[in-house]
């Protein structure tokens, strides 16, 4: 295939909707200080809209994630969920292995039946072992067979630095992840199960008669924070992934390796604060509308409307929006038959020499493969646009 190159006469396009994007924009760029010095093993601060990092110390370094691994755990059971694999009324039996699982618990009994809702509720609120297991074998009929989920929707969700052996987070040395590839995790969880996603913020859940409460403390000192989970375990220290917005912004904070139990969240909150302090996100382009429309041969139409599959964010140092530069490429020959979301280029976004961003631009619609005359037409056609381009 041939590489994609510069499409020159898209300049004036582009050049409309990047002022458009920054129409109103006048502010005085302010320097952004460092990140501030927080004492734990490794962090990230990323923005949810643009996906941006913001900040990081040892973001792709593996690390042990002890019960953050229940992000995961959650990811599956949600997918489980939405393709009707399972339901929340499901009763689930409780095995002797989910009940005897160390840790946190949500205090099942042995044979007893539980429904998915209280499980999750369970797993999310109280952060317990037993009720995870319990779960990850209703939904895989084995906690290893359910590992072997979370390992294959992590590889699907991009996290390279990620894997695991069972479903709470036991230590164990084939089990881990980065503090990017959980703000990732975080960011599906958030933008592909919204309505799953408010249990994070619940403070409380009762079950059997006893109560415990979220250990998210962030839930009751921030009312920005709205999740989303804890961890810890003596070799793992204390970990905290954090979700918070302000107005029209949200961000995540991963934090990993806290000595003690105050610094993951005095370290949290020093993040987010930074985060909501120094940066800004901007909408470039809304999704499934055209950024340009290319030159396609052979098919039934000859117009091929490209865009984006996503609203395209971009988060930069307040004030300093005017300095996003963004630059198309587009596969110089099109050949029919196009499919929508089939990709024909990308979209670069800097800011002034840094590249912040790298997104493919997408067809918006099928265009079928025209009948014999059209395509011999178009390769007449195409052999002296070749010619003279």
């Amino acid at each position: 295939m041939p590489q994609p190159t510069l499409n020159r006469t898209l300049f004036l396009p582009l050049l409309a909707f990047v002022l458009l994007a920054l129409s109103g924009i006048i502010a005085r760029a302010e320097p952004v200080p460092p990140p501030p010095q927080v004492p734990v093993r490794g962090y990230v601060l990323m923005d949810y809209q643009s996906s941006n990092i913001l900040a990081d110390m040892k973001g792709d370094e593996r690390m042990e994630p002890a019960s953050i691994t229940k992000l995961m755990t959650a990811y599956v059971v949600y997918k489980a969920l939405k393709t009707e694999k399972i339901h929340l009324s499901d009763p689930v039996t409780i095995s002797e292995k989910a009940w005897r699982t160390q840790g946190s618990k949500m205090f099942v009994k042995i044979g007893s039946q539980v429904s998915v809702e209280d499980l999750l509720m369970g797993m999310v609120v109280q952060s317990g072992n037993d009720a995870t297991v319990a779960l990850a074998e209703h939904v895989a009929g084995s906690e290893e067979t359910f590992a072997k989920l979370m390992n294959q929707e992590a590889e699907r969700l991009g996290m390279k630095n990620s894997h695991f052996t069972n479903a709470p987070g036991m230590p164990d040395a084939n089990h881990y992840m980065s503090a990017r590839d959980i703000a990732l995790l975080t960011r599906a969880l958030i933008q592909n199960f919204p309505d799953h996603y408010a249990r994070y913020a619940v403070r409380s859940f009762k079950y059997n008669n006893i109560e415990q409460q979220n250990r998210n403390r962030l839930l009751l000192t921030d009312s920005s924070v709205d999740g989303v989970k804890t961890g810890h375990t003596e070799s793992a220290g204390y970990c905290l992934v954090s979700s918070a917005k302000r107005n029209e912004t949200r961000l995540i904070s991963v934090v990993l390796g806290a000595v003690k139990e105050k610094e993951r969240f005095q370290a949290t909150q020093a993040l987010l604060n930074y985060g909501f302090s120094f940066f800004e996100s901007r909408k470039l382009h809304e999704a499934s509308t055209p950024i340009v429309t290319a030159r396609i041969w052979k098919g039934q139409s000859s117009e091929l409307p490209l865009g984006v599959t996503r609203p395209l964010y971009v988060t930069v140092p307040k004030g300093q929006a005017p300095q996003i530069n963004i630059t198309t490429t587009v596969q110089p020959a099109i050949i029919a038959p196009a499919q929508k979301d089939q990709s024909f280029g990308e979209i670069v976004v800097k800011l002034g020499d840094q590249e912040v961003s790298r997104t493919p631009l997408v067809a918006l619609q099928d265009v079928p493969e025209s009948g014999w005359f059209g395509r011999l037409l178009d390769s007449i056609l195409l052999f002296f646009h070749s010619l003279f381009n």
